[in-house]
């Protein structure tokens, strides 16, 4: 209850903002326009007809946005372009449009009202500077138009590749992937590009940790189609994140992954013996939408086997540190999904919600390493943040 209270209060934060941005930037527009030498008649036309295209815009992606299920299972080239992604990067571009313009004038305001107070008199306006800082506005108004568009049409579809070597106790090779995202924006023919690629990498082990849809189970199906083509040595492995718990019925969804031979690891866990050898690989359900339990997932299983636990949240790793577990692997953030990177720090979103937002960190003898994931939320975009799959050497 109170997790829908906070999803549904996110929502109505997301289109007041969007609803508001549109404004700001229509009456933007609009000014900017009348400023100019055309014929009012002509102008009033096309400030019409750019509100009509904007609220047009606006509820087309509100509507893919909202929609509790999506389940338009791989739509054409030009229901994708014109449908979902047009409108998403311009919602998207419009939201950090409004947010830079609002600050600049903001700012700007100030400065200007400071310099009247202290010189107390109205120079002359010039006019180079005025076309100058008109020009400065506009192209700082289309600039996260231009990188919207870039973070949709640019996200790898192959991902890149992160290898790194950590210690565990078995040796093999690993590959995970978290946040596929099935749906709109990432159709069968994208996962089977990313699968391709899991393919060349020769995994011992394939492990899942979360988010296989977006918005509708009708996506899951296809899905696994594409993820059982992987054929590994000790098999493949997952474990469930929020989006299968907003849209899924538990047992409808262990139905599908059991028709495709894919082990679910929910709050369990499973020994792999290899000529005298073991290790096992345990999942717990989703931390906050689920109902997770490390202890059930670690019932009855030796303490000194290896132990590699798949959690959709990473937030778990302190107590399965504390449990003797050598390795955790999450997702779930994404990496923030857009980020700025600065000479000595990074920012997203993510950092501002958990300690855990992407990479690697060690807790004694226990390692997590949470993986940005291949697909998107909320919008198609990535900046900063390319789409990953993980290569694990354990040794």
């Amino acid at each position: 209850m109170a997790h829908g209270l906070h999803f549904g209060i996110f929502r109505f934060a997301i289109l007041a903002a969007v609803i508001l941005a549109q404004v700001y930037l229509f009456l933007y527009i609009r000014r900017i326009i009348l400023c100019s030498d055309r014929r009012r008649p002509l102008v009033h036309g096309v400030l019409v007809l750019l509100g009509l295209i904007m609220v047009l815009i606006c509820v087309v992606n509100l509507r893919t946005l909202f929609r509790h299920h999506l389940a338009w299972v791989n739509p054409s080239w030009e229901i994708r372009t014109f449908v979902f992604y047009l409108p998403a990067v311009w919602i998207f571009g419009s939201l950090s449009s409004a947010l830079v313009l609002g600050s600049v004038h903001l700012v700007g305001g100030l400065i200007k009202m400071i310099v009247y107070v202290s010189v107390k008199s109205k120079t002359a306006p010039d006019p180079g500077r005025r076309r100058f800082l008109k020009a400065s506005s506009v192209a700082l108004a289309a600039a996260p138009f231009v990188m919207s568009g870039y973070g949709a049409a640019y996200v790898e579809r192959k991902g890149h590749v992160m290898e790194l070597t950590l210690p565990f106790g078995y040796p093999m090779r690993v590959v995970q992937i978290t946040d596929i995202h099935a749906g709109v924006y990432m159709v069968r023919e994208d996962i089977r590009r990313y699968m391709d690629t899991v393919i060349t990498l020769k995994p011992d082990l394939f492990v899942l940790t979360g988010d296989f849809i977006s918005d509708s189970i009708a996506f899951l199906p296809e899905c696994l189609e594409e993820i059982v083509r992987v054929k590994t040595r000790y098999g493949t492995f997952a474990t469930l994140g929020n989006h299968e718990n907003w849209y899924g019925r538990l047992r409808e969804i262990e139905a599908v992954f059991k028709k495709y031979d894919v082990p679910l690891l929910v709050n369990a866990h499973k020994v792999i013996q290899v000529q005298g050898r073991s290790f096992a690989v345990a999942g717990i359900d989703d931390l906050r939408s689920g109902q997770p339990s490390l202890a059930r997932a670690l019932e009855g299983l030796d303490h000194n086997i290896p132990t590699l636990l798949l959690t959709h949240h990473p937030e778990i790793f302190p107590q399965a540190a504390e449990r003797g577990i050598v390795l955790t692997l999450a997702g779930h953030y994404h990496g923030g999904q857009i980020k700025v990177s600065l000479p000595y720090v990074s920012i997203s979103p993510a950092h501002f919600i958990t300690p855990y937002p992407e990479g690697l960190y060690r807790m004694g003898r226990a390692s997590l390493y949470v993986s940005r994931g291949i697909g998107t939320t909320f919008t198609p975009v990535r900046l900063g943040v390319p789409a990953e799959i993980t290569l694990l050497h354990l040794t």
